[in-house]
């Protein structure tokens, strides 16, 4: 099983590959192919539960959907992301919630949406054996702050800030760092800046390794980030499934004699 000392250790020798994954079966799926690390991010709010955005994401949604990933999981890294206000406004909340994702949910470590409020919590959370993935760049929580789900880091001075976060949240401890939506070569120059692995979503080919959303890998959207890519093509298959058995019961060719079970001695009740 992938520990975080291990990942660590992949930082420029092997590239790290990460994925979502809200479910078991899907868990298991992404887990036998031999993927680095599962997120059960709060993406899970646009991705599976029909919101317009993760703030609606509460913990008991995280902590439901990380019991079940870890069921299906034997060798993957299984990350819980915080969700909005899970962290970072009481220090014995956060560490409360973010305790809960290991104790009970079984998850092996945490993500935060990370910024200057998150590298003391960071270290505390360190301190008492909750291992930390801290995530910079475009953090779809403060979607209302940033005003969109925009590139970041695009003027020296907001590049500079996320070089300094990384280096900060690196020092404090975490054990690795999503970099979303930012230019290659400050995610280039972020992971020249630190030595725990970056992993990077629209950030370009120079991170330590890479993480997608299982829904636009799969092709299961009509619409994708301009910085991801369909691997697949599930939703047509689905489509195509659901309009194969819908036929089938309108024809009645579905169930067939092998689908079905006669008990000779019930051939009197009607």
């Amino acid at each position: 099983m992938t520990t975080t000392r291990e990942l660590r250790s992949m930082a420029g020798e092997e590239p790290i590959t990460m994925l979502t994954a809200y479910d078991a079966p899907t868990a298991e799926v992404v887990d036998e192919a031999g993927i680095d690390v599962i997120l059960v991010g709060d993406s899970m709010g646009n991705a599976v539960m029909g919101y317009e955005s993760t703030l609606p994401v509460t913990v008991a949604d995280v902590q439901r959907r990380t019991e079940s990933v870890v069921r299906a999981t034997e060798d993957a890294l299984v990350v819980a992301d915080m969700p909005f206000l899970s962290f970072g406004v009481d220090e014995a909340d956060s560490i409360e919630n973010a305790g809960t994702m290991l104790k009970e949910a079984g998850a092996d470590a945490v993500k935060l949406e990370s910024g200057p409020h998150t590298v003391e919590l960071t270290r505390r959370l360190t301190e008492l054996g909750i291992p930390v993935m801290a995530h910079l760049g475009l953090t779809p929580q403060h979607v209302n702050q940033l005003g969109g789900y925009t590139r970041q880091g695009t003027e020296q001075d907001a590049a500079e800030e996320i070089i300094e976060g990384a280096k900060a949240h690196a020092d404090a401890g975490a054990f690795s760092l999503v970099l979303e939506h930012v230019p290659a070569n400050l995610a280039g120059a972020v992971t020249e800046a630190i030595d725990v692995p970056t992993i990077g979503i629209g950030a370009g080919p120079d991170t330590d390794g890479q993480v997608l959303v299982i829904t636009d890998v799969l092709g299961l959207d009509d619409w994708s980030p301009p910085f991801s890519r369909q691997f697949g093509d599930v939703r047509s298959e689905m489509e195509n499934a659901v309009a194969d058995y819908r036929d089938a019961v309108e024809d009645g060719s579905f169930p067939a004699a092998e689908h079905s079970h006669v008990e000779e001695s019930l051939d009197d009740l009607y």
